[in-house]
């Protein structure tokens, strides 16, 4: 393994031997918390110079067993999801979606964006739930973990799969992306959201392009999401631009550019949530912040504690995605008067679910009345 220090000896990351890495938001991959092993690589002086060669991508296929996930959590505005793909490329430093890796007995360091877990075959799956005599529609919500529209949807194509599926059921969704790869699918969200059954969230952490790659290193531009927002809203598909992750000390004085950006793209209503750093995220981010903005790590930590009452995390509900405290207060506050000023909105008309009506399938026998 190779290893680097900075000058306090913190660790930076521990990178497999002969693995060259580019454009990846994190530079370690410590076994999960699950295994009963950790393996580590010790240079016995018998290893053979060669070219480091690249780490790229793999994607394994699921055999798709249940297609929607359900939750109880009092501070979540749905109650069920569907993920098309496990893991993430856009392999953002901070994402909370990764110690869902360990699961899988995988790494929430760079397995998390580089072990991908594609699940075609979700939509026949998705359909049989849905038509179940006990099920009740409510808005499903993706994105929720992993983002639906990362690279490998271009030749995977789950989440079209399942947009397909929720069109014909006339069944509402909520979804959550940064990618543009949403564009290709304006031909199903267009129509379903002239009939109030679909919304989109485009996440933004910041407008600095530069911050966004180290960030957000596969994640589309600053720039490209608002064209994006454009692009949906041109197409009647209404727009929320979330404010996520706002990381004290670094990202939160972008809070107002962005929503002002994000208006003039077609945004109609916002929202915002803290910087989450729970399990083997912490550790990730404080090399991040190592790495990448090491005169600004003291400060972003210390203000993440002020929220967290002494700790850079607590998942409590209600205060975890907001923190407590005078920060957390203000950043409501200036929130709350950016929405103002901006004519935004933060709660936008339900979905519709007076709709909800399962296609005909051959063979059915028809309806008398």
């Amino acid at each position: 393994m190779a290893q680097s220090e900075d000058e306090t000896g913190f660790e930076l990351g521990t990178v497999p031997r002969g693995v060259r890495l580019r454009a990846r938001g994190v530079t370690s991959n410590a076994t999960g918390r699950f295994e009963g092993a950790v393996r580590v690589a010790v240079d016995d002086g018998w290893a053979l110079e060669e070219d480091a060669r690249l780490l790229q991508a793999e994607v394994r296929i699921e055999r798709v067993r249940s297609a929607i996930s359900y939750n109880a959590s009092p501070d979540l505005p749905f109650d069920r999801s569907v993920n098309p793909y496990r893991g993430c490329e856009h392999g953002c430093a901070y994402c909370y979606a990764r110690p869902s890796h360990a699961y899988l007995n995988l790494s929430p360091g760079l397995d998390f964006e580089t072990k991908l877990i594609a699940r075609p075959g979700i939509g026949p799956v998705l359909a049989q739930e849905l038509r179940a005599r006990t099920y009740k529609p409510a808005v499903i919500a993706i994105g929720t973990n992993t983002d639906p529209y990362q690279p490998i949807e271009r030749d995977h194509r789950v989440m079209r799969e399942v947009l397909e599926v929720l069109a014909a059921f006339r069944h509402p969704v909520a979804i959550t992306t940064k990618g543009t790869l949403v564009e290709r699918d304006l031909d199903v969200l267009g129509p379903m959201a002239a009939v109030g059954l679909a919304r989109v969230g485009v996440s933004m952490t910041t407008l600095d392009a530069g911050l966004s790659r180290a960030l957000e290193p596969r994640a589309p531009s600053p720039a490209r999401r608002l064209a994006m927002i454009r692009r949906l809203s041109d197409a009647g598909v209404p727009v929320r631009v979330m404010v996520a992750p706002v990381i004290p000390g670094l990202t939160d004085m972008d809070m107002e550019a962005v929503l002002e950006a994000a208006r003039d793209a077609g945004a109609v209503a916002a929202s915002w949530i803290l910087l989450r750093l729970p399990g083997e995220v912490e550790a990730l981010f404080r090399e991040w912040l190592a790495i990448h903005a090491p005169g600004r790590a003291e400060k972003v930590l210390a203000r993440l504690a002020d929220l967290h009452g002494g700790a850079v995390y607590t998942a409590g509900f209600g205060t975890r995605m907001r923190g407590r405290g005078l920060w957390a207060d203000l950043i409501a506050q200036r929130f709350a008067l950016a929405l103002g000023r901006l004519g935004l909105t933060l709660h936008q008309p339900p979905l519709r679910c007076d709709l909800f009506a399962p296609p005909a399938r051959p063979g059915d026998q028809l309806r008398l009345f």
